[in-house]
């Protein structure tokens, strides 16, 4: 590390300079994953809370599973209880309504059910449970009213619980109370929009056909919300690119710097240094400066995130912030490897006798 340590010495500016563009990048990538964290969560927390084993969906031949088309029916609830091992079948309505109190409305989305919504304490018909952010926004506190549709609906308690579905907070009703709200004039009243199936040693895929629907686990039944797949999806690209670009503008400044040096690594191969000791030495170069661009954009990150939760969507931990910069530092690392081949074909005698 002699040589890294005088060019870091000697260079500063230039080191600054590629140390502060690998910061930029860092605030990038850890600020786009943390947004993408509180998206995730704006769109999924009410369903990743479920407190079940497998989200069943009725669908059609040929067609994907989606929360937006599925409609059970009573009798593929039946047929999914008298399944072996089934221990529970929990039929959930999901729909939107808007919530009034006063002159005061929010848009929210409805789930419609008992206990296998995740809920401690299911309300009761005629009642509703919010979460202390739908209930300051509209005002009220529990035992007091709201409506939906006209239909009138006392706040039977409130909770802490900031659960979230497809960008809409959530709100609780009991389910024929739902089945009311979402039915229309002239239609047949909807049984449930999904059923969430609790048990043990469950052949899903016989349960399936027996009842003609399509079972996921909790986690795999998150590509069935559309908005969340899309979304995602964008997200996690720009992010992938974001790393693609670090490497490349790591690579090609540790290229350039490697050529530059070369009548350097001329003189030391000359007096007998290794590839191995030359490419040691490059690589500790570039740690030195991945490691004090990501720490330094990890740590501008954290505090951007702690003075911008309160107004955006923003998930700060370790997998938000933390893991992208290793994955920073390692396609660095991995770009500069690359630029060193520069150095270990460098002749001596060629790079003395065209540069000195």
């Amino acid at each position: 590390m002699f040589v890294a340590w005088r060019d870091l010495k000697v260079a500063k500016g230039r080191f600054a300079l590629i140390a502060t563009v690998v910061t930029l990048i860092t605030v990038l990538v850890t600020f786009l994953a943390g947004l993408t964290g509180g998206l995730a969560n704006q769109n999924i927390a009410a369903l990743t809370s479920l407190d079940v084993d497998r989200i069943v969906f009725a669908t059609h031949e040929g067609e994907q599973p989606s929360f937006a088309d599925s409609v059970v029916t009573e009798a593929q609830a039946d047929a999914w209880a008298s399944q072996a091992g089934v221990a529970a079948v929990e039929p959930l309505g999901i729909s939107t309504a808007r919530l009034s109190a006063g002159d005061r409305q929010e848009a929210v989305t409805l789930f419609g059910g008992g206990p296998g919504t995740g809920t401690v304490d299911a309300p009761q018909p005629g009642q509703l449970l919010l979460n202390t952010t739908t209930a300051d926004a509209l005002g009220v506190a529990q035992g007091q009213q709201v409506e939906i549709a006209d239909r009138t609906f006392v706040v039977r308690t409130t909770t802490d619980d900031d659960l979230w579905y497809s960008h809409m907070p959530v709100v609780y009703a009991d389910l024929d109370d739902w089945r009311a709200l979402v039915t229309q004039p002239g239609n047949r009243t909807p049984f449930a929009t999904v059923l969430g199936v609790s048990g043990t040693d469950v052949d899903y895929a016989a349960a399936d056909i027996a009842a003609d629907t399509t079972s996921m686990g909790v986690l795999s039944s998150l590509t069935a919300l559309k908005s969340f797949k899309s979304e995602i999806g964008s997200l996690l690209l720009m992010v992938g690119m974001l790393f693609g670009i670090s490497a490349l503008v790591v690579g090609a400044f540790f290229t350039v710097w490697s050529i530059q040096r070369q009548p350097d690594v001329a003189v030391l191969k000359a007096l007998g240094a290794t590839n191995r000791m030359l490419t040691l030495d490059a690589l500790g170069q570039a740690a030195v400066v991945l490691l004090l661009g990501v720490s330094a954009g990890i740590a501008t990150t954290s505090l951007l995130g702690l003075a911008a939760r309160n107004v955006l969507p923003f998930v700060l931990n370790p997998l938000t912030t933390v893991v992208p910069g290793f994955i920073m530092t390692a396609l660095g690392l991995a770009g500069a490897a690359l630029a060193t081949r520069s150095i270990t074909t460098t002749d001596p005698l060629t790079a003395l006798g065209s540069n000195r």
